[in-house]
């Protein structure tokens, strides 16, 4: 299958896959944000948990604090983020009950 450009300034996956879901290989369209994290655990089926730092304003004291939060996201096969890889994600339309965000990138580290 042809690649297409996603509208982002990433680096394509140098494999080809044929996963429905992937944003390069497939008609999945990419929306709302995007983040970068760190995957914590990696699932068999294409699926992945990364997790993330925010910032969080506490009115009361006029200061704020470090929350991490996890999500679960889609792992395209020509991507095949590891565990302990940093990666960007994007948000698309909903994967599955809990995947609404897919890997478009891996950090060089």
């Amino acid at each position: 299958m042809k690649q297409k450009t996603i509208g982002l300034d990433i680096e394509h996956p140098k494999g080809t896959c044929t996963d429905k879901n992937c944003p390069f290989h497939s008609t999945q369209k990419l929306r709302g944000r995007i983040l970068k994290g760190k995957i914590i655990k990696v699932d068999p089926f294409k699926s992945a948990t990364i997790t993330f730092e925010r910032i969080y304003p506490i009115p009361k004291y006029e200061r704020y604090e470090k929350r991490t939060s996890r999500l679960r996201v889609h792992n395209p096969p020509c991507i095949n983020a590891q565990l302990g890889n940093e990666v960007i994600i994007a948000e698309t339309k909903p994967i599955s009950k809990t995947k609404h965000f897919v890997i478009i990138g891996v950090e060089k580290q």
